[in-house]
């Protein structure tokens, strides 16, 4: 498994040491989470921030866009150093192509559903993708409450992936903390976005070695 700590949680005073503390802890991904004040009523971090952060760790910058009409944004986030980006089915008429000018980057590229949105929606585009992204919390804000429903779209997309010798990581955000880790890993999660379960937390590296231990539960 993979933890994502996500720097909407974190001290943006100090984002340079909370980052640098994600990667010490042991963190896989940092989690950057963009917000345009459309597709979400919030407003977050942008490109300055993905650049500003970007020689402070050598961790993959996983960004997901949470925008509305995302292939504006895809090259000013590649070249501001994303490794990941990823948008939102509900956010474009157009995801092929979403999903296209991400891969013509040269990074990897992620499509994400709300937990309203059926697996059916993004069938298409499961073998083209490098991560799927299930939100598991309503998109827009952090400290939200884990909904169990999308449990299930977590085991029908373990079961497409399986099923036809798709590659791409399957990634929850939303609710995630050592009360719901194991039921999500059991599900056939792989990459663990938390933000303020990690970044609250009295002490970070022991809340993500919690997070960690749900593997060998």
């Amino acid at each position: 498994m993979k933890i994502a700590p996500s720097i909407l949680s974190a001290d943006f005073a100090n984002l340079e040491k909370d980052v640098k503390r994600a990667e010490a802890a042991g963190a896989h991904y940092i989690h950057v989470d963009a917000m345009d004040g459309q597709f979400v009523d919030t407003i977050t971090l942008g490109p300055n921030i993905v650049h500003a952060i970007r020689p402070h760790t050598k961790l993959p910058l996983d960004c997901h866009l949470m925008v509305q009409n995302p292939e504006k944004h895809i090259s000013a986030f590649a070249k501001a150093g994303a490794d990941i980006i990823s948008v939102h089915v509900e956010a474009t008429h157009h995801i092929h192509r979403a999903i296209q000018l991400i891969k013509n980057e040269k990074i990897a590229a992620g499509v994400v559903i709300n937990p309203g949105t059926p697996v059916s929606t993004i069938e298409s585009v499961l073998g083209d993708v490098d991560l799927v992204l299930v939100m598991t919390v309503n998109p827009g804000s952090g400290g939200q409450t884990f909904i169990e429903s999308t449990l299930s779209k977590i085991s029908l997309l373990k079961e497409l992936r399986e099923k036809h010798g798709y590659t791409y990581e399957i990634e929850v955000d939303g609710g995630i903390s050592d009360k719901t880790v194991k039921r999500v890993l059991d599900a056939g999660a792989d990459v663990f976005v938390a933000g303020s379960y990690l970044y609250g937390a009295p002490d970070f590296q022991a809340a993500l070695k919690k997070l960690r231990d749900a593997e060998n539960a």
